[in-house]
């Protein structure tokens, strides 16, 4: 067993790959990252590869995953954002896997990590203002000027909604990387109890078991959160609100 709970949030190459200069080397989190690709493209394909009018049990699964997030986008986004779907649900997908993967023994949560879970967030934060930019051009600027507030507040309104939201994408990766990192942290110390005290360990091993549990709902909560946070944005941006 590893001497420290964050060990398990080292990053361990295994592939050297220099380019240019720059460090693009293989590692774990690489892996995991392709891992739940391939998982999810396989857990969607072949749950659509014989569709039924009684589904079974995996395409009940993919349906439910696929009109989850449908409603979520047509709820909290509107009509206009339903041409964005298949980016919104790759987002939850991508952040479910990886959640859901990092609970498995000996494996690895790439989610832990705030360079991974910052890449994404940033990701939704480049997209959504590009998507602002070419629906409204230099109209997205009022954005940080609410309608009808004094113009003589300007100098202070302005700043203020600036900096809220350019710090949209750190909150976003902060949110989802603490939320993993401390979930598998209290779940090492508890296991750690568990072991050191032998057979008066039934206390931790139940806490552990209960930690467990709760860690599959964060691992799907996570997911939820920000996907929602996306559709909020990505609202933001279609209808400057």
């Amino acid at each position: 067993m590893a001497d420290s709970p964050l060990e398990q949030f080292k990053i361990e190459r295994l592939a050297d790959i220099h380019i240019a200069g720059y460090d693009a080397s293989f590692t774990n989190s690489s892996l995991l990252m392709c891992i739940a690709v391939v998982a999810i493209t396989a857990f969607l394909v072949l749950s659509s590869a014989r569709s039924a009018l009684v589904p079974g049990r995996w395409q009940s699964m993919a349906e439910l995953a696929y009109e989850f997030i449908a409603n979520m986008v047509q709820e909290n986004a509107g009509t206009a954002g339903m041409k964005y779907f298949p980016w919104v649900f790759s987002i939850f997908m991508f952040v479910l896997f990886g959640n859901l993967l990092g609970m498995i023994p000996y494996s690895f949560t790439f989610t832990s990590h705030i360079v991974v879970t910052f890449a994404l967030a940033a990701m939704v934060f480049i997209t959504v203002t590009i998507v602002a930019f070419a629906r409204h051009g230099l109209h997205f600027f009022s954005f940080f000027f609410p309608h009808g507030a004094p113009v003589a507040m300007a100098p202070l309104i302005v700043p203020i909604e600036v900096l809220s939201y350019l710090s949209r994408p750190v909150s976003l990766s902060i949110r989802l990387f603490a939320n993993m990192m401390a979930g598998h942290t209290m779940l090492f110390v508890f296991g750690t109890f568990t072991v050191a005290l032998g057979i008066f360990g039934i206390a931790p091993f139940a806490v552990n078991i209960a930690l467990i549990l709760f860690e599959f709902l964060v691992a799907v909560l996570q997911a939820y959160v920000f996907t929602i946070l996306t559709c909020l944005y990505l609202k933001d941006a279609i209808e400057l609100h």
